[in-house]
């Protein structure tokens, strides 16, 4: 079994799956939201018909100081979407406070271009955010 990891945005969200011994994290791909978790939630089912999950973990983005923002009210609302559609599963959630940082300065130290940024930064986050996850573990 595997975990999936997700850095829910309010734009995009990125998708982060672990290896079958859950040791490593890779990055799966960036779901476009187009302002409906409905198309994000499709995605989910195809990717869980595909991999075989029995955890999802999604980044909480508190602030700085530790307390919840609109953004964490928002995603909170995703992940109460994400228990009612998959009970089956095991929801939990990891602090992501800097993952985007982390990204963007992953990606600066591999020298990717800005142009294309955009696309990954989410899917980094996502493997950052798993990997938190499998450390904890």
């Amino acid at each position: 079994m595997r975990v999936l990891g997700l850095d829910y945005g309010e734009a995009r969200v990125g998708v982060a799956i672990t290896d079958e011994l859950k040791i490593t994290a890779q990055g799966l791909e960036t779901i476009q939201r187009n302002n409906s978790d409905k198309i994000v939630l499709k995605r989910i089912d195809e990717i869980l018909s595909e991999y075989q999950v029995d955890t999802i973990v999604v980044g909480l983005p508190l602030t700085l100081k530790g307390t919840k923002s609109e953004r964490t009210i928002k995603t909170e609302e995703f992940i109460h979407k994400l228990k009612c559609k998959y009970n089956t599963l095991k929801i939990e959630t990891v602090d992501e406070r800097l993952t985007t940082v982390q990204a963007h300065s992953t990606m600066n130290m591999l020298g990717v271009k800005n142009t294309k940024k955009r696309g990954i930064v989410d899917t980094i986050a996502a493997v950052y955010i798993l990997e938190v996850y499998i450390n904890k573990k």
